[in-house]
């Protein structure tokens, strides 16, 4: 057994757990509080992860020492049959994947669409608000977010009857398994609420995607589609194998360009509810920059409050909000030893509430974002996107996205969350407000 080069601290999880049963997302908050920065050791019963918080480890382990912390065990091997073994995986397959997706998530490429994201944000603003009426906020965003990005990116290879079965069966996917995130002892044979949820929606993923693939196969036509492209790049490999990578791909591409920001976005409403002041300040610069011009991409560089409003909005929720990764090797953190095959729970969102690295932490304030002021915090004291050589793909759309959807919407309206009191995470593999969250858009 390796001897911990200094002693480790351990902090009782499950009775953490216990307490904040609804809200699970607290427990952690609370561990990483306690820990301050600190690697230390939760105890889960017969699990026992570290807790990596402080950017100098998170730095080592996404990084310096990346190759050592592989994207397996918890988390990653329940949700395995929705996140395949391309973009979202480790070794050779991540490598090929990467290397094919990439382009079409360059900052260059995401510019040259940024006129037609921008109608296309406009158009669907103006077919899907009806002012005035309650919506679901989380339905409400990805009716926009996901027709979006599917116009962008897909063409007409994906029907809007296809997304209308993709769009709920991704969320289940994504939710179902949530349970076996807290509870990551419990072996996978073992049945737990949620698993055959989950089954479903990957059935609904699969028969939404693998006819798609198997048409442009027999169609052999070029196109800047994503499906023409990832066939074109994948055509050395027939039969199921390469289907099989086409489809992992695409439920890649799907996640890192509408999951990350549909999510994301949710979390604009109640937080311009709950600080007044800061919506005032989003409001006037709406109003004097577009006023009642559509938003295009040439009022951008002068949204400067609103793109501020966005990071912020990533530093307190950070939709990839917990990313585990199991150490192939033996290596020492922050002085303490991380044993070969343990679990490290890495999280932007316990980062982002460090005191040592954020005055007032908890507390929403854009200004923390003034243009000039990036080269004063650590470099990894802020990673909403991941870091290293798996920073999310998604991050340059996601960013001329949200501005574009949120300016688009409050040139028009002012949201009404109805919503007593702080809103508070659901437990998901992605950061999410209550699934009941509802809002009215009024005329502005």
């Amino acid at each position: 057994m390796a001897i911990d080069a200094a002693p480790t601290r351990t902090l009782p999880f499950l009775r953490k757990l216990t307490r904040h049963a609804r809200i699970p997302v607290n427990a952690f908050e609370e561990a990483g509080i306690e820990a301050n920065g600190e690697l230390v050791r939760l105890t889960m019963g017969p699990f026992r992860p570290y807790l990596v918080t402080h950017p100098d480890h998170v730095q080592h382990v996404l990084a310096r020492n990346q190759p050592n912390y592989v994207r397996e065990g918890m988390f990653w091997d329940p949700l395995a049959p929705l996140l395949g073994e391309g973009i979202l995986s480790d070794g050779e397959s991540w490598a090929e994947s990467r290397r094919i997706l990439q382009p079409l998530f360059t900052a260059k490429y995401v510019n040259s669409l940024a006129e037609r994201m921008a109608e296309i944000i406009n158009e669907l603003i103006d077919e899907t608000i009806v002012p005035g009426r309650p919506f679901n906020v989380a339905k409400g965003i990805s009716a926009i977010v996901h027709p979006t990005i599917v116009r962008l990116f897909f063409g007409a290879k994906i029907s809007v009857a296809d997304i209308n079965r993709l769009v709920p069966a991704y969320d289940v996917a994504v939710t179902a398994k949530a349970i076996r995130l807290v509870m990551p002892f419990v072996p996978e044979p073992f049945p737990m609420p949620g698993d055959q949820a989950f089954k479903r929606a990957i059935k609904t993923i699969d028969e939404v995607v693998y006819p798609r693939i198997r048409q442009a196969r027999a169609e052999d036509q070029e196109g800047d589609d994503v499906v023409s492209r990832l066939v074109k790049a994948r055509q050395d490999i027939a039969g199921e194998e390469g289907d099989r990578r086409i489809r992992d791909d695409l439920v890649a591409m799907h996640g890192a360009s509408t999951e990350t920001s549909a999510t994301a976005l949710t979390w604009a409403w109640p937080v311009l509810q709950a600080y007044p002041e800061v919506a005032a300040k989003v409001y006037e610069e709406i109003e004097r920059v577009v006023g009642d011009e559509p938003l295009s991409t040439r009022h951008l560089p002068d949204l400067v409050y609103l793109r501020m409003f966005v990071n912020e909005l990533l530093r307190l929720y950070p939709p990839g909000w917990i990313l585990p990764r199991k150490a192939v090797e033996t290596d020492v953190v922050g002085g303490v030893t991380i044993e070969a095959g343990s679990t490290v729970l890495l999280s932007p969102y316990l980062t982002h509430r460090l005191p040592r690295f954020w005055d007032r932490p908890l507390e929403f304030d854009p200004e923390r974002f003034a243009p000039g002021g990036e080269g004063k915090r650590h470099r990894y004291a802020y990673w909403p996107f991941g870091a290293g050589p798996h920073v999310c793909l998604g991050q340059h759309l996601f960013m001329m996205e949200a501005p574009l959807l949120i300016g688009g919407i409050l040139r028009k309206y002012r949201p009404v969350v109805h919503h007593d009191g702080q809103v508070t995470p659901r437990l998901a593999s992605s950061l999410r407000p209550p699934a009941d969250l509802t809002m009215t858009l009024d005329p502005a």
